[in-house]
């Protein structure tokens, strides 16, 4: 299992920290086990939140296959193009390895 980022765990606390004070104030309970129910609904939603977070793209071998496989001419056509004008043929652009 991959360990959580930075941004995971940020995300996941100040949810678990927020959440609590929030339920806490919204719920006026003094009692030991509502403090403990809204305490483990609270980690429930941080760890929710913090598996949410998107993961940062990697950057190695597959990121270079997928730029070099993808298409730098749209295959769409412009707008501004009247109904009945001939399209332009795409220009392509060498490649350099």
């Amino acid at each position: 299992m991959p360990r959580p980022t930075a941004a995971q765990l940020a995300y996941g606390s100040a949810t678990v920290i927020v959440s609590t004070i929030a339920m806490l104030l919204l719920s006026q309970t003094s009692t030991g086990l509502g403090i403990a129910v809204i305490s483990a609904a609270a980690l429930a939603l941080g760890v929710l939140v913090a598996l949410t977070v998107p993961l940062p793209r990697r950057r190695g071998r597959h990121a270079a296959t997928r730029a070099r496989t993808a298409s730098p001419v749209p295959d769409t056509v412009p707008q501004d193009v009247p109904a009945g004008a001939p399209a332009a043929a795409p220009v392509e652009h060498p490649v350099h390895h």
